[in-house]
């Protein structure tokens, strides 16, 4: 499984199976999973992500931070880990050299990809 298919997994998005591993998780993405090739189940992400920072000891901004957002999903946050995911998802090569625009490009690339794959993710979090 890649970097970013744990993303998703963490998230209840992809598969009945990710969803049910995820108490956060709606029920619906339970109930509408793929019974239809073309049917998507769409997870509230932003409620997930907000419950998990509520209830984190660490004040982490995952609306703005990769690292943060890596953090509150329990997944390794470190230079390499993020320098993995970014060459996963196809990062430009300009900006895997330089760390904060890495960070900011991944960010947003996540977020979308999140997304894409039935995430509810509001327009302002895709755009910045």
């Amino acid at each position: 499984m890649g970097f970013f298919n744990s993303i998703l997994s963490k998230l209840g998005i992809g598969s009945a199976e990710a969803a049910t591993e995820n108490p956060a998780a709606p029920s619906a993405a339970v109930e509408t999973a793929p019974t239809d090739a073309a049917a998507i189940a769409v997870v509230d992400v932003v409620a997930q992500l907000e419950e998990r920072a509520a209830a984190n000891a660490q004040k982490l901004n995952w609306r703005t931070s990769i690292v943060d957002l890596l953090k509150l999903l329990d997944i390794d946050s470190s230079f390499a880990a993020r320098k993995a995911l970014a060459g996963e998802l196809s990062c430009p090569a300009e900006l895997m050299a330089d760390s904060a625009q890495m960070n900011m490009w991944l960010h947003k690339t996540v977020l979308a990809r999140i997304a894409e794959n039935g995430g509810n993710v509001p327009a302002d979090l895709l755009s910045e």
